[in-house]
């Protein structure tokens, strides 16, 4: 068996019980996600620190950012901070974005809609935020709810990487392709639902290409453990399972 580097490019870390998004309620500590985590092969991750039961406020959306980089200072050598930002903040968010990104963080998101009020990610209140990112050459990894709602941003901003998260069933997925082929700036993260369905990924590769997926878990929701091993079974070469596996993430990153 092949040894991968792998990177997860979605997971939600959390310092207290408030920002844990665990099910049943493990891994129990910080300590333990890290160790889950390694333990399934993935020698680093990154993502944003969510508070489910918020109500989407600045001082909300701060604090969020501040146990990301609580969590880097951490585990130093394994996570990656996302930058959460809201559209209900758009110049606070863009200062969120320039001091993360003086902290080291290189990736934006995954945004959720809820810490915006539900708003559309493609209102322009969120544009300010998404010129910033391109600017800064910063991926943004997105929680999309309504494939029309992400055509308006890779349109309006070409240079800015857009990463939609989860596959989700066949008939989404097979969008989310479509709309992939349109806009070279559009990727796909594998967490959550999807990729346990046989033959998904090899599809996927097949009409766009590996270099457009990034392998994620979204851990500590779901088991990292069987994502790697849909990868790592898939009828794919390994040039193309260490793209999927952690080349295209360092490349987006500007980490490799």
């Amino acid at each position: 068996m092949s040894n991968f580097q792998i990177i997860d490019a979605h997971v939600h870390p959390f310092m207290n019980e408030k920002t844990r998004t665990s099910i049943y309620g493990i891994p129990a500590t910080p300590e333990e996600m890290v160790r889950t985590l390694r333990e399934a092969g993935i020698v680093r991750c990154c993502g944003s620190t969510i508070i489910p039961e918020a109500e989407g406020s600045l001082e909300q959306l701060k604090e969020e950012n501040r146990l990301s980089l609580a969590f880097r200072d951490r585990f130093p050598d394994f996570f990656e901070p996302g930058i959460m930002v809201s559209a209900r903040f758009p110049e606070e968010s863009c200062r969120e974005i320039e001091e993360m990104y003086r902290q080291g963080a290189r990736w934006v998101g995954e945004l959720v809609s809820y810490n915006s009020g539900d708003m559309p990610y493609s209102d322009s209140a969120f544009f300010p935020a998404y010129d910033l990112a391109q600017q800064y050459g910063l991926p943004v990894n997105i929680h999309q709810h309504d494939m029309d709602d992400i055509e308006p941003i890779v349109r309006n901003f070409p240079k800015l990487n857009v990463v939609m998260a989860h596959p989700d069933e066949q008939p989404t997925y097979l969008k989310r392709l479509e709309l992939m082929k349109r806009y070279r700036n559009l990727y796909l993260d594998l967490s959550g639902t999807g990729l346990f369905r046989w033959g998904m990924l090899r599809h996927g590769v097949h009409e766009v290409g590996a270099e457009r997926f990034l392998f994620g878990t979204d851990f500590p929701i779901c088991a990292p453990g069987m994502n790697v091993a849909a990868v790592r079974s898939e009828y794919i070469t390994d040039e193309q399972k260490q793209l999927i596996f952690s080349g295209n993430f360092l490349r987006l990153t500007g980490r490799g």
